[in-house]
């Protein structure tokens, strides 16, 4: 992927992965766009990031997905690169009778629903207006992988991203859009709401993040997710006891 002159959609942009990754797209001299549900952190991201546009915007439902597409667009016609991102990780127990079904709808709509449906609204935008050098970036995770059974809702929606990235990518082969899926493994950052201070520091992430994407690499791993993307079924039964046990 050529890392400059683009102009990128980033969704879940204002914390976390999403943010670091806009500030150095934006430092590499892209245009940046970025949607969140926090109001303070796009407004704190765009007083920090001259240029960067933001819009509030809940991509767990249909109707805010096509008016982030729509906004996107007519804020920036040359749009090329959508990095969705945006996503929401729970613990759920199997025996929670109080749990409502909404709450984890929603985690299905952020994880899933929305790649998949973004996805179809730039592809279908970037055919009709037959652009150069279009992107589709997904966020899965490791966990994809390797399933971390107190997040099965999480762990399920990233390996149908994973799914959902490689027919996307063989069913564009021979056309100008190039298709990545970026794999993280645990990362210090606030997902959840829950500490994960253990995680790979966010810095030395992304800026590995940005290496692949300029070397090309068509998956984007590291630590853990690289070798969980990589491993034999016997391998993923193995870390899946250690990661579970």
């Amino acid at each position: 992927m050529n890392l400059t002159q683009n102009t990128i959609l980033i969704t879940g942009g204002g914390s976390g992965i999403g943010l670091a990754l806009a500030e150095r797209l934006h430092a590499a001299g892209n245009t940046v766009l970025i949607c969140g549900r926090d109001a303070a952190k796009l407004q704190a991201a765009a007083e920090r990031l001259p240029g960067l546009r933001t819009l509030v915007c809940n991509v767990a439902q249909a109707a805010e997905r096509q008016r982030l597409f729509d906004w996107a667009i007519a804020e920036a016609p040359a749009l090329n690169v959508l990095l969705n991102n945006a996503g929401i990780q729970r613990q759920v127990s199997a025996f929670e009778t109080e749990e409502p079904w909404a709450a984890t709808a929603s985690e299905i709509a952020i994880n899933l629903e929305a790649p998949i449906h973004l996805s179809m609204l730039c592809l279908k935008h970037w055919h009709a207006q037959r652009h150069s050098g279009p992107v589709v970036i997904n966020v899965s995770s490791g966990l994809g992988f390797v399933p971390l059974a107190r997040v099965p809702v999480y762990s399920a929606t990233k390996a149908a991203v994973h799914s959902f990235t490689q027919s996307l990518r063989q069913q564009l082969t021979g056309s100008p859009v190039e298709v990545i899926e970026i794999i993280p493994p645990a990362v210090h950052t606030e997902l959840g709401g829950t500490d994960h201070s253990f995680g790979v520091p966010l810095a030395e992430y992304a800026d590995d993040v940005m290496q692949q994407l300029a070397a090309g690499h068509p998956e984007i791993a590291y630590g853990f997710s690289a070798k969980a993307s990589q491993a034999s079924r016997p391998e993923l039964d193995a870390l899946f006891k250690q990661l579970n046990g």
